[in-house]
C-alpha cells in the first residue's frame, strides 16, 4: 500500500505540472483581475499553437484599459502573421490620446508593410524635421551655390502604405532647390532672398505620393562655391588652344612631307641628269667608231663649247663693273 500510494503521489504530481505547464492559471488570474474575460481553453490553445500567451494578454489588458475594442483574436491573427503586436497596441492608443483616426486594420496593415506604426503615429503628433545634404546649383550667371535646406514633414496615416519615405522628399526637395537656384539671373539675387527657394519648392507639391505632407521648408544656409562659367570658359579657351595647335602641328607635317618628297623628286632627276652627261661621251665615241661624227667635226664642237664658256666668262665679270657706275651715280 505505501508503494502505491507513492507511485500515485508520483503520478498526480506529473499531473499538475502538465496541468501548469500548459494552464497559465496566474495569467487567467490576472487577466480577470484586470477586468480582462479570457477562457481558459483559449490559454490552452495559445500554448499549444506555441503561441506566448503572456505577450498577448498583457497587450489585451492594455488595450482594454485604454478603452480599445479589441478582441483576442484580432491579437492572435497579427501576432501569427509576423506583426509587432505590442507597437501595434501602443500607436493605436496614441492615436486615440491623440485623436487621430486609425483603425486595428490601418494599424496592423502598417505593421506589416515593415513601417514603424508607433513612430508614424508620434510623427502625426510631433512632426519631424528632415535636414537634406548641401546641394550644389550654379545660377545663369556662372556662380555655384550650395544650399542646405531643413523640411519639416508630419506623417500621413491614409498613405503610409505604398507612399514614398525620407529619401524620396530629400530628392524632390534637391531637384526644386537646383531649378530655383538654375533659373536665377544673378547667384546675388538668391543670397538676398534665400526664401525665394522655400516659397518655389513649396508649391510645386513635393508631397505627392508620399507618406508625409510637408508642412515648411527653411533654408539653413547658402554657400557659394567656385565659379563654373569662368571655369568652363577656360576650359574651352584650353581645348580651342590644342586644337589649333594639333591642327598646326599636322600643317607642319604635312609641308614637312611634301619638302621630303620635292627633294626626292630633284635627287632623282640629278640622278637621271647625270646618267644621261654619263652616257654622252660613250654616245660620242660610239659615233666617232661608226664614221657618224668626224675629227674635225669633234673639234668644232669642242671650239664651240670653249667659246661659249669664255663668253659666259666675260659676261659674268662684265655685271659687275656696269653696276658700280649706277650705285655712284645715285
Amino acid at each position: 500500500m505505501p508503494g502505491i500510494t507513492i507511485v500515485a503521489a508520483v503520478v498526480i504530481l506529473i499531473l499538475l505540472l502538465v496541468f501548469f505547464r500548459y494552464v497559465p492559471i496566474g495569467l487567467w488570474i490576472r487577466a480577470l483581475s484586470s477586468g480582462v474575460k479570457i477562457r481558459v481553453s483559449a490559454l490552452i490553445g495559445m500554448r499549444l499553437r506555441r503561441i506566448s500567451p503572456h505577450r498577448l494578454v498583457d497587450t489585451l489588458i492594455m488595450v482594454r484599459k485604454a478603452g480599445l475594442d479589441i478582441s483576442i483574436d484580432q491579437l492572435e491573427r497579427h501576432f501569427l502573421a509576423g506583426g509587432n503586436i505590442e507597437r501595434v497596441a501602443k500607436a493605436m492608443i496614441s492615436a486615440q490620446q491623440a485623436s487621430i483616426p486609425l483603425t486595428f486594420a490601418e494599424a496592423c496593415a502598417i505593421d506589416l508593410a515593415g513601417r514603424d506604426v508607433l513612430q508614424a503615429v508620434q510623427m502625426s503628433v510631433i512632426p519631424k524635421v528632415i535636414e537634406t545634404p548641401p546641394i550644389a546649383a550654379v545660377a545663369k550667371d556662372g556662380i555655384e551655390l550650395r544650399a542646405k535646406a531643413r523640411v519639416t514633414v508630419r506623417t500621413d496615416i491614409s498613405r503610409l502604405v505604398g507612399g514614398a519615405g525620407e529619401e524620396t522628399i530629400i530628392a524632390r526637395v534637391g531637384e526644386g532647390i537646383v531649378t530655383t537656384i538654375g533659373s536665377s539671373e544673378t547667384h546675388k539675387a538668391v543670397l538676398e532672398n534665400p526664401d525665394l527657394i522655400s516659397q518655389n519648392v513649396l508649391n510645386k507639391g513635393l508631397d505627392t505620393g508620399t507618406a508625409y505632407k510637408i508642412l515648411s521648408i527653411d533654408i539653413a544656409d547658402v554657400d557659394v562655391g567656385r565659379n563654373i562659367g569662368a571655369q568652363l570658359q577656360m576650359d574651352q579657351a584650353e581645348a580651342d588652344r590644342r586644337i589649333a595647335q594639333a591642327k598646326a602641328e599636322e600643317r607642319r607635317a604635312i609641308a614637312v612631307a611634301r619638302e621630303q618628297e620635292m627633294i626626292a623628286a630633284v635627287q632623282e632627276m640629278r640622278a637621271h641628269v647625270v646618267e644621261a652627261e654619263a652616257q654622252v661621251p660613250l654616245a660620242m665615241a660610239e659615233a666617232l667608231r661608226t664614221g657618224k661624227l668626224g675629227v674635225m667635226d669633234y673639234y668644232q664642237m669642242k671650239n664651240v663649247i670653249a667659246d661659249t664658256t669664255m663668253r659666259e666668262g666675260i659676261a659674268g665679270a662684265a655685271a659687275p663693273r656696269a653696276a658700280a657706275p649706277k650705285e655712284e651715280n645715285a
